[in-house]
């Protein structure tokens, strides 16, 4: 297994551009099951996910071509297989969204149970509510087997504002009879990203944006062309990169119209950054001090689905308060294992107090210092990736292929950045 061997206290300036959007990528690349015609996407990310993805594809009946590492052609004439890998189904989350697809277009399927991040419990139940909903039949018996004669049009209230539940209701609603209504949905911007795109391909989808979408079924959807946004995580992992670091980095086509719950949240940890034009500045000299709540009370940091402060970016936002000044609590509502790394952080010499699977106080800033880490799943990777790079000394991180899950040649960037960084095999 390959491991990053990192040399840290160095500042990290210079240009970076982040990748396209990985939760955006997997979806949509589920979505080029629903029709028979062929489907450019552009600035597809070269992770590790997406490779998986695009495997269970072809294992499906797509024909793949790559015109180069971030732009390929997916055409699924015939689904040949309703039965995705299980093999590959369970090392990413993202295979769940093959479920309404297949299911649409070739009224059955079968799905082991998926992987991904271990980061607690993540139930599925809104998924197979909004299909049963559109006339889905499911039983379970350690996997999911869903058939129907023919997805209908209905109203329907998910229990929770799940992303990928509303991915799979949107995309079995595009084929569906009739109209969809989808309340409490999720409108995060790779939800969006999803949407826009099946309207390129025909789809008939309004309120993008808002958490009531109304889907007329189409008889069928065709091709089309589509570029992925920037994936808004990694820009806010860098944006926290070069305030721990004490550098300053331009982060080229950030979407900023993306940011700006991750902006306020920084803020309360006495960091800023400029917006220029679609580019984001991060200066050096940030005050990195907390802001505490009227009265001195101790401030929060807490995620929430959108426009809240993501989830994927918690743990960052956790290693860049141990490096500030002032008392924090992080409140992780989503996941009940995601803060279980601060483990290695405490290791490093961070000053932290882990309250409950769900709560966490740091008292900043603490010095770190390099240690032998292990990745526990691609967030709490990229922020020992961040404490690594701030720290004094050696560290040393295994279990990278999880980093590489949904960071782009991240130790390529980062040296562009002036970081010390290897990877070792």
């Amino acid at each position: 297994m390959d491991k990053f061997v990192i040399q840290g206290g160095v500042p990290l300036s210079g240009t970076v551009v982040p990748s396209g959007n990985k939760n955006a990528a997997l979806p949509i690349l589920a979505a080029t099951l629903l029709t028979d015609q062929p489907v450019t996407l552009r600035n597809l990310p070269n992770i590790g996910d997406v490779r998986t993805m695009l495997s269970m594809l072809e294992k499906l009946g797509a024909s793949v071509v790559r015109q180069n590492p971030h732009t390929v052609t997916v055409r699924v004439e015939r689904i040949t297989s309703t039965c995705p890998d299980p093999g590959m189904a369970g090392q990413i989350r993202g295979s769940l969204t093959v479920l309404g697809p297949i299911l649409a277009r070739a009224g059955q399927v079968s799905l082991s149970l998926p992987g991904g991040d271990r980061i607690g419990r993540r139930r599925i139940d809104t998924h197979l509510m909004a299909l049963a909903a559109m006339g889905a039949d499911i039983e379970q018996d350690g996997g999911l087997e869903l058939r129907s004669e023919g997805l209908r049009g209905a109203d329907i209230w998910l229990d929770e504002a799940s992303v990928t539940g509303t991915e799979n209701a949107v995309m079995a609603a595009s084929l569906a009879r009739g109209q969809t209504t989808i309340r409490n949905a999720a409108c995060e911007p790779h939800v969006q990203e999803l949407c826009h795109m099946l309207n390129c391909m025909g789809a008939h989808i309004d309120g993008i944006g808002s958490n009531v979408l109304r889907i007329r079924g189409a008889d069928g959807l065709g091709g089309g062309d589509f570029t992925i946004g920037p994936d808004f995580m990694e820009v806010g992992s860098f944006i926290g990169l070069a305030a721990v670091t004490g550098g300053e980095i331009r982060i080229l086509g950030a979407a900023p119209e993306h940011l700006g719950m991750i902006r306020a949240t920084y803020a309360r940890m006495g960091i800023d950054f400029e917006i220029q034009g679609d580019d984001l500045f991060v200066p050096t000299g940030q005050a990195m001090e907390i802001r505490d709540d009227m009265g001195g009370a101790v401030p929060k940091v807490d995620d929430a689905p959108w426009p809240g402060f993501p989830t994927d970016l918690l743990s960052i936002a956790l290693v860049v308060a141990s490096q500030a000044r002032g008392t924090l609590l992080i409140h992780e509502k989503m996941y009940d294992s995601r803060l279980y790394f601060v483990d290695r952080l405490i290791t490093m010499g961070a000053r932290i107090i882990l309250c409950d699977p769900h709560r966490a106080v740091v008292v900043g800033p603490s010095p770190l210092h390099g240690e032998t880490l292990q990745s526990p799943d691609i967030r709490a990777g990229m922020a020992l990736l961040i404490a690594a790079l701030c720290a004094e000394g050696e560290s040393v991180i295994h279990n990278i292929q999880q980093i590489d899950r949904g960071y782009e040649h991240i130790e390529t960037k980062m040296k562009a950045l002036g970081a010390r960084i290897e990877r070792v095999g």
